[in-house]
């Protein structure tokens, strides 16, 4: 008898415990229910950033070196929701059925690549290689090749007559953060990767790309590791204080993944 009553509150307390866990994952509906949820970021990028805003409200914050990190602590529920870029977050859910992004975004932003702080040289080049890239459509190409319908069909190829003569310029970025940066075997290719290997051959460089934590890129700027870093990295007044930024090439969004 005292075995089957152990039993019984064994599984009553499981059951609360699964109630529990599924109540966390609908706990957050909209942008109004983050205050006291437990929020996934990937560590130093602006989706961290705003989320230690609800910190003072009671809020934690959970931060992961990879955005795919944070997306398993969700689905474990060990979370509540991820906030992450618009794009990364939609590949994340196309690859887990069990997760979604509220409707509504969660900030808008601007994405552009960072230069050493002072670098006007370096700076004024890459504005007007952006330009020109614009102007003749293979910004959008490119966009198109990683976004949308027409995927995998507006691969970029460097011209065949590129001059290189200028030396080698060295990004810096995090592969973590497809469409934009990702590991293909032993490549590293996405938006950003087709963008800055384009800007390099306008310029007449060689592209070297390096691979690091999202929150070591500014410092890798700044020192001279690396000339410049492209991450899908928001210009944010923050990060104006360290370095400089180009125009923008392109427009996104931070959103809210939860589980179904």
């Amino acid at each position: 008898m005292k075995n089957s009553k152990k039993f019984a509150a064994l599984a009553l307390s499981t059951a609360m415990t699964v109630s529990m866990a599924a109540s966390v994952s609908a706990a957050v509906e909209s942008k109004d229910d983050l205050p006291g949820a437990t929020i996934g970021v990937q560590l130093g990028t602006t989706g961290d950033l705003d989320a230690s805003e609800y910190e003072s409200e009671g809020s934690t914050v959970e931060r992961y070196s990879k955005g795919s990190e944070a997306v398993q602590a969700l689905k474990a529920g060990q979370i509540d929701c991820v906030i992450i870029d618009s794009q990364p977050a939609q590949k994340f859910v196309e690859n887990n059925d069990d997760l979604k992004i509220l409707d509504d975004p969660f900030v808008e932003e601007e994405y552009a690549i960072c230069v050493k702080k002072g670098n006007t040289d370096l700076l004024d080049k890459m504005n007007g290689a952006l330009k020109e890239l614009k102007d003749e459509g293979v910004i959008d190409d490119i966009m198109a090749n990683y976004i949308g319908d027409e995927i995998g069909e507006h691969p970029y190829e460097s011209p065949e007559d590129v001059d290189r003569s200028n030396g080698t310029l060295v990004m810096a970025t995090n592969a973590e953060f497809e469409p934009y940066e990702y590991h293909d075997g032993d490549d590293i290719v996405g938006i950003d990767a087709d963008i800055a290997q384009a800007i390099c051959d306008k310029l007449g460089y060689e592209l070297q790309i390096e691979d690091m934590e999202f929150d070591s890129i500014l410092a890798a700027v700044n020192s001279g590791k690396a000339d410049f870093g492209a991450a899908g990295m928001t210009v944010t007044d923050d990060r104006k204080e360290n370095v400089d930024f180009t125009d923008t090439y392109a427009n996104a969004s931070q959103v809210i993944i939860v589980k179904k």
